[in-house]
């Protein structure tokens, strides 16, 4: 099966899709300024975005892992932004920790693997 690479870059592509399947790079927000409503709701929008160029879409989200940098402060306003934006009965398995980010700005990250819809079959 060939491999399909997204926005490569020297380090990472920020998709790969594969054997049915799109893997998603952790994604975050671009303006680092906001509350963690709003970097969960950007990281959320560049997910969608790069979910519909791989050719799916969030219901068929296989995975989440989602790295909080105070998950204290930050896990109930993130899942409110989350519960929003999944649709019901389309929840993936999920992983919640929290991490040491690579900027102090970072509040979230979110990593996601997806099922193409090819050979996913229809989405239950």
């Amino acid at each position: 099966m060939p491999i399909r690479r997204l926005h490569t870059e020297t380090r990472y592509s920020e998709a790969v899709i594969h054997n049915g399947a799109v893997y998603l790079s952790g994604q975050l927000a671009d303006d680092l300024t906001g509350d963690i409503r709003e970097q969960t709701h950007e990281t959320l929008s560049s997910i969608e975005r790069l979910l519909e160029e791989a050719g799916t879409s969030k219901a068929r989200l296989l995975s989440a892992t989602i790295h909080l940098k105070d998950i204290a402060a930050d896990y109930a306003g993130m899942n409110e932004v989350w519960d929003a934006w999944i649709a019901p009965g389309t929840a993936p398995a999920r992983t919640t920790v929290q991490a040491l980010m690579y900027s102090p700005d970072v509040r979230v990250e979110i990593t996601v693997i997806a099922a193409m819809p090819d050979l996913a079959g229809p989405v239950l």
